[in-house]
């Protein structure tokens, strides 16, 4: 145990190394702590030119610059948009309050939990909104939404991880968007940096934290915590 945590901490102060003096969007810590460049053991082949590494223990890993990178050029694009052409979809339990918490900051329209048929390409549907962009947080879990764009010529963003399949979207943010701190991360530096494109914000002098943007869960929502009751059914005698 005493040697695994020493090469865990060996590994930590190298990837620091790897990255120190590199200009981020925050510190390299932040960056490591969040798990954001941690894909899975599968890689999708259009997710290759993405992939930085392999882990030992067959994981993929993302350059933490490329992620870097693509948020500041998401948010670029993002930004140039009316807030009110925007929407954000998410069926991720852990995105829902980093996703609530972005499009209220940003002033866009935010889809959680499942996406109904019909939102974006039938008028007739209750729900249904007419964006200019969409940003999606998994083109698995999403696809309805990514579907829908995609018929009605609407460009799409999107967080996609090393098996995630990239077909009809348009802009990548390769990065763990399965992970509960990773997912707030990025919609934290997202928020920060579309606001300040937008010159609405001083970036230095920005107050929210990245722990406002985290899924809070209760033991209800942590598979971990769990406790499982079982009722006994009253004892039925045959005749």
């Amino acid at each position: 145990m005493i040697e695994k945590k020493l090469k865990e901490k060996k590994k930590e102060e190298d990837d620091v190394e790897t990255y120190k003096g590199k200009e981020l969007l925050i510190d390299i810590e932040t960056y490591l702590k969040s798990g954001i460049h941690i894909g899975k053991k599968f890689k999708r082949g259009e997710m290759r030119k993405y992939i930085f590494k392999k882990r030992k223990d067959g994981l993929m890993v993302f350059n933490i610059e490329t992620i870097d990178k693509r948020i500041r050029m998401a948010a670029k694009e993002i930004s140039k948009y009316d807030p009110k052409e925007v929407i954000i979809v998410c069926r991720k339990l852990y995105g829902q309050t980093p996703v609530k918490k972005f499009a209220k900051m940003i002033g866009a329209k935010a889809f959680i939990g499942r996406f109904v048929p019909g939102t974006i390409t039938n008028p007739e549907a209750r729900s249904f909104y007419e964006p200019k962009i969409v940003l999606i947080c998994d083109p698995i879990s999403d696809s309805q939404a990514l579907k829908e764009a995609s018929e009605s010529h609407i460009p799409v963003f999107s967080l996609a991880g090393s098996e995630s399949p990239l077909k009809n979207v348009d802009f990548v943010i390769p990065s763990n968007n399965k992970g509960r701190k990773s997912i707030a991360l990025i919609f934290y530096l997202l928020t920060r940096e579309i606001l300040t494109e937008r010159k609405e914000i001083d970036p230095k002098t920005f107050n929210t934290k990245i722990e406002d943007f985290e899924q809070q869960l209760t033991d209800k929502d942590n598979p971990k915590k769990k406790v499982f009751s079982q009722r006994r059914r009253p004892f039925k005698r045959r005749n």
